[in-house]
């Protein structure tokens, strides 16, 4: 067992590695020609590959339904923004709340101490763990009474949750903390890709090491069946708390890094949909894989965000012909997912990950084959 947890790590920094040096090639490649397109793609798709391990974290290896994704995004997005807009700035920001009740700026105050680089980065880091803890308190919070539910009633009350959130962060008593309605904006961001990279890359490995503990054990015997499960010792409420808080706390921090990519936060833009769009990477994927959760994010942005958009953007078509009209390319896309769901029942990569690609599978015998 050591050992293959010895050789998964390995495989994991391997990955990161090799994904680091492919990042900085397509980003050069990108400002070479012009294509601004990839690099949203590869942004986006990064933050997006870790939210789907998140979530697949709880729904896949856990077996808890839950929908509440969109509210812990939330959350991370606006503690970033909050936590890093500079002091000189926020004034324009809460133009309608005397600059609001927060009146420092954790990146500048790093910068400080570790200067403006350094203690920049450093204190968007900094921030971003912040991020995560906060989503992990409310998650927490919010499954003390919902994790005593089951399938569709918890999937339910996460969803309300999120809405919950959502409002209360529109609500105009909490403007001077969160703008209320109003757009975060002027807040530091990483503006070359190979961060994202590293910072997903890290946390991915985390939830990979999890997984492949005796922590991720017990997820997975509570995922098959909770009655044997509990018969063996484990304690069901103790580790479902566990896994919810977790995938909670990383939820968090791709909030964190999604409010970088947009540059821009507002709480009616962290809608159910965007919990749906992560539920269908992680099916798409694989339930109960990593690795197919992390293509699946690429596919999913790649056609959503790039390669469909020229059946309904003439600016995006080389012949100029707009074919039938604006939202075609969404069906398209839909049928795509239809056909991958039809042909691939457990998604992509079922439960394997990319190791096991690798890995000699010895020939059936005649009898094997037979069914004998």
């Amino acid at each position: 067992m050591e050992t293959k947890r010895s050789k998964t790590i390995l495989w994991s920094l391997v990955l990161i590695a090799a994904f680091s040096a492919l990042s900085l090639g397509a980003e050069s490649i990108a400002e070479a020609t012009g294509q601004t397109l990839l690099m949203t793609v590869l942004k986006k798709g990064t933050v997006y590959a870790l939210l789907a391990v998140s979530m697949n974290l709880l729904n896949g290896f856990t077996g808890l339904f839950s929908l509440g994704q969109a509210g812990f995004m939330l959350i991370g997005a606006y503690a970033y923004a909050i936590l890093t807009i500079p002091v000189a700035k926020r004034a324009g920001v809460y133009q309608y709340y005397d600059g609001g009740i927060v009146q420092f700026s954790i990146p500048e105050t790093f910068s400080g101490v570790f200067g403006d680089l350094a203690g920049g980065v450093i204190g968007m880091v900094v921030t971003l763990v912040i991020c995560g803890l906060l989503a992990a308190f409310f998650g927490w919070l919010i499954g003390l009474p919902v994790l005593r539910l089951k399938s569709d009633y918890l999937a339910i009350a996460t969803l309300g949750f999120a809405e919950i959130i959502r409002t209360f962060i529109q609500y105009e008593s909490f403007a001077p903390l969160t703008n209320g309605s109003n757009t975060l904006r002027q807040y530091p961001t990483f503006k070359h890709l190979y961060p994202y990279v590293i910072i997903v890359g890290l946390c991915i490995l985390g939830i990979v090491l999890l997984v492949n503990s005796t922590y991720g054990r017990a997820f997975k015997a509570i995922r098959d069946d909770e009655i044997a499960a509990e018969a063996m010792g484990i304690n069901l409420a103790k580790h479902k708390m566990l896994s919810f808080i977790i995938s909670s706390f990383f939820a968090g921090v791709g909030g964190g890094l999604l409010a970088m990519y947009m540059s821009s936060v507002q709480a009616k833009g962290f809608t159910v949909a965007m919990t749906y769009e992560i539920l269908l990477m992680v099916v798409i994927g694989g339930i109960g894989s990593i690795s197919g959760s992390i293509i699946a994010s690429y596919l999913f942005i790649g056609c959503s965000e790039w390669w469909l958009r020229f059946l309904d953007d003439p600016s995006n078509n080389p012949g100029g012909l707009k074919l039938l009209a604006p939202g075609f390319r969404m069906v398209v896309f839909s049928v795509f997912i239809m056909i991958v769901v039809l042909f691939f029942r457990k998604g992509i990569m079922g439960e394997r990950e990319f190791p096991d690609l690798l890995r000699h599978r010895p020939k059936k015998t005649k009898k094997e084959a037979a069914g004998k």
